[in-house]
């Protein structure tokens, strides 16, 4: 994106200009915040509920800890402290993988789903409550658009990662 694809004189990086890192982070802060309140009783953080969620849509063989920090969009040693937690807690099981000695599979334990399904309501209140502030005909265009952001910033973080090798090996 160059200067050309505004209709305005201001600098892309302007402080009058609304700018992309700052409001995806102001969103995800604040959805965050909102959530862990409403769930702290609950005794579950969000990235716990998520890593739940994902397990309960994924394949009933589990997840593995490399195929669950993808689908979280996630980095390994966070989703690993997380699933040590979980696993204290008996959400889930990890069990030796079937081919690759050095993988686990995770697997949703049914206190794990129950955790699950206590929560899921507080989340899809707190996700129609957000969503609200748009006009119904806008949601779900807002939610593909924001999928397509979403896809645009790992595709770049890919990027920029091969970049970084690239440059390490020279």
């Amino acid at each position: 994106m160059t200067q050309e694809d505004f209709k305005d004189n201001l600098p892309i990086d302007s402080p009058e200009r609304k700018r992309l890192p700052l409001l995806l982070r102001r969103a995800w802060y604040g959805l965050n915040q909102a959530f862990r309140r409403q769930i702290s009783h609950a005794g579950a953080t969000p990235d716990q509920f998520t890593a739940l969620r994902t397990l309960n849509e994924g394949d009933s063989v589990g997840l593995t800890q490399s195929e669950l920090t993808r689908a979280m969009s996630s980095d390994p040693n966070t989703v690993a402290s997380l699933l040590e937690r979980m696993e204290n807690n008996g959400w889930i099981l990890r069990k030796p993988h079937e081919t690759d000695g050095r993988a686990k599979r995770i697997l949703l334990l049914p206190s794990g789903e129950k955790k699950y399904i206590e929560l899921r309501d507080c989340a899809i209140d707190l996700q129609g409550d957000i969503l609200m502030t748009l006009p119904e005909a806008q949601r779900n265009t807002f939610l593909e658009e924001l999928a397509k952001v979403a896809d645009a910033c790992h595709d770049a973080a890919q990027v920029a990662g091969r970049k970084n090798r690239s440059n390490n090996d020279q």
